[in-house]
């Protein structure tokens, strides 16, 4: 996930402001990819690999081992250039033996690039004094002025002479009359030359422009950001110089390209900005890498601020080295004090733990005391809380009480009226027909469970979802529409309340005994818990809700 955050962040980049955490970011990821190297450098080596296995295939065509030899050159240039030397001396012989005159000139050229990056100015000046370009055929050209720009480009760098930089500007500007102007290689080049001559805005924006169109593992990747680090370094931009070098030194390990100049660039940037630890790491990878691929120019290069760069670096490491010892000292001094400081604590814990021991004793004793007088007040808690509860249930129906018997007086009275009404009119027939009625009885039964139920829930709001919990889930008690209790929560009910008679329950709720045990029978086996504790846990149920 971390590597896709970072492919995006360095996608979008050029077009972002770019932060110090961006830059921490960013630095992270090469520090991680220079560790890396080896990994690349492999893939670099199978793809060889499978070049040179194809110089192995039997009977094989001068002019295909001719164009392989041309491909190892190339994968080994910014690589090992020794090994793109054998590989184009190769191609010359062949090119010989052929007796193609424009393969010898592209291999002479070639080979040109290849002597004059190793330091072999002799060998390369010889060769193109050799080649006559009147006789070159036109897709040799761009080549030709390449070859003699970067000879007198790495020969200039070699002595410092102003007359060879412009020589090789006149033969940059003369490839770009042979380049398409729509080609990478034309724009890239073309960008070069405004650079070196002062235009950096004009520069800068359209490197960046380019950048876009090229993908992050192309090679021309690391030369475009390069040549951005380079137009921010002349406009002082130090975060931007470090960001574009940075990306151009990712690039250049991701291809296993040795011959670069962005980590060295990088390595003296992080050297002017006073970061010793970064320039000497970024030092070394280059050095490595110059000295691996053997281009003498590159070595020139790096050889010049190497050493001041390990000169400084190593005087960081012996000013660390003093203060370390110097913190040595301090920590010995320091120790003595803590040891004499140990001591002096350990006497006096010794003390203390002689009166911890006397205080725990003495805490034993006194817990054993609180514990006496705790259980005597839970004893207390318990029993008032019983008779609180008692006394309470006891208040609530006797008020309740009070209020039915003067109901039902009431009653009473109108049904007596009722009665001696009808007697006084003779209507006999409708006198004895309310007599055998029982439709007031039921009426009235109906309403003195609906009062209990009322009373009772107003005791134990939450009975019903209390006792059910005391039932598996599948076999739970639920009234129906607009009931509160049914038959079988009434019986617990009374129970709850202590009336745990079944005779007493059965009268009071007009059932038989039997149908009475069955209910609590039935109740038992549904239960969740102990069978027998059921009963014992549904008196146990609620907390009567006082000053309703």
């Amino acid at each position: 996930m971390k590597r896709i955050t970072l492919a995006l962040l360095i996608c979008f980049m050029p077009l972002l402001s770019f932060g110090k955490d961006d830059q921490d970011t960013l630095f992270v990821w090469l520090n991680k990819e220079i560790n890396n190297k080896e990994f690349y450098v492999e893939k670099k080596e199978q793809k060889i690999n499978s070049l040179q296995q194809l110089l192995h295939t039997q009977n094989l065509p001068k002019n295909q081992e001719y164009e392989i030899n041309s491909k190892l050159a190339k994968e080994y240039r910014k690589y090992i250039i020794d090994s793109a030397i054998y590989y184009m001396e190769k191609n010359k012989k062949i090119a010989k033996d052929i007796g193609d005159i424009n393969l010898r000139d592209e291999t002479n050229l070639n080979l040109c690039l290849l002597y004059s990056a190793t330091g072999m100015y002799i060998e390369s000046k010889e060769i193109l004094n050799q080649i006559d370009r009147k006789s070159l055929s036109k897709e040799l050209l761009p080549l030709y002025f390449e070859t003699y720009s970067q000879f007198y480009g790495h020969y200039a760098q070699s002595n410092n002479r102003h007359t060879y930089f412009q020589l090789n500007e006149a033969y940059r500007d003369s490839l770009l009359t042979t380049l398409d102007p729509n080609s990478i290689k034309y724009q890239i080049t073309y960008a070069e030359k405004i650079l070196y001559q002062g235009q950096l805005e004009i520069a800068g924006n359209r490197l960046l422009t380019l950048l876009n169109k090229i993908p992050q593992d192309d090679p021309d990747y690391a030369l475009v950001t390069y040549l951005l680090g380079n137009v921010y370094k002349n406009k002082h931009d130090s975060i931007s110089q470090k960001k574009y070098y940075a990306l151009s030194a990712i690039t250049d390990i991701k291809n296993a390209i040795k011959d670069n100049a962005s980590m060295q660039s990088l390595a003296l940037t992080y050297y002017e900005s006073g970061d010793i630890d970064q320039a000497y790491r970024f030092t070394k990878s280059a050095i490595e890498d110059a000295v691996f691929c053997n281009v003498r120019f590159r070595t020139i290069e790096i050889s010049e601020f190497y050493s001041i760069i390990n000169t400084t670096y190593q005087a960081k490491e012996a000013k660390q080295k003093s203060e370390l010892k110097l913190y040595l000292i301090l920590i010995s001094i320091l120790s003595l004090f803590l040891i004499v400081a140990v001591i002096y604590v350990y006497k006096q814990m010794k003390r203390v733990s002689k009166i911890r021991k006397e205080l725990y004793r003495t805490n034993v004793k006194l817990t054993d005391l609180n514990e006496g007088i705790s259980n005597t007040n839970n004893q207390l808690y318990k029993v008032n809380s019983e008779l609180s509860e008692s006394n309470h249930i006891k208040e609530e129906y006797i008020a309740h009480f009070f209020d039915l018997c003067s109901a039902y007086i009431t009653k009473l009275e109108d049904y007596r009226k009722a009665l001696n009404k009808k007697a006084a009119n003779n209507q006999l027939d409708e006198l004895f027909k309310m007599l055998k009625s029982t439709t007031m009885v039921d009426n009235e039964l109906e309403e003195l469970y609906k009062k209990f139920d009322n009373i009772f829930l107003s005791l134990y709001p939450t009975f019903v979802e209390d006792f059910n919990s005391l039932l598996i889930s599948e076999e739970q008690v639920l009234p129906k529409q607009g009931e509160l209790l049914n038959t079988e929560l009434r019986i617990f009910a009374l129970i709850r309340l202590g009336i745990t008679d079944s005779v007493k329950i059965a009268g009071f709720l007009r059932y038989s005994l039997s149908t009475i045990y069955n209910y609590r029978t039935k109740a038992r086996n549904k239960a969740a818990v102990s069978r027998d504790e059921f009963e014992n846990m549904v008196m146990k149920i609620g907390v009567i809700q006082k000053n309703r």
